[in-house]
């Protein structure tokens, strides 16, 4: 029973999100490269690649990364984000941009 119940957790976590869009978030912007915008700021965010030996999706990891660099937006006055790189290790730079005016 003990080991079913195990397996059923283990099972379930690719479908998990631990990363939840705050309302502002929902109005920025995911640019593919730098604009010709104002820069207002860098964001380095995190999130969990490995649950014990259990790796995570990667694409799961990214939109996750995504979301967390959008909820950072809007507290510096950004409407837009940029990646500064690829994911490691469930870690990614984002640039922050007011595009608007």
């Amino acid at each position: 029973m003990r080991l079913m119940l195990v397996a059923a957790l283990a099972l379930s976590l690719p479908a998990c999100t631990f990363v939840h869009m705050a309302p502002s978030a929902g109005k920025v912007k995911v640019l593919a490269s730098a604009p010709s915008c104002d820069k207002r700021g860098e964001a380095e965010v995190s999130v969990r690649h490995k649950v014990g030996f259990y790796e995570r999706s990667e694409a799961q990891v990214r939109d996750e990364l995504e979301t967390l660099a959008r909820n950072e937006a809007p507290g510096v006055g950004a409407d837009s984000i940029s990646p500064l790189g690829q994911p490691v290790d469930g870690t990614q730079r984002w640039a922050l941009w007011r595009c608007t005016r």
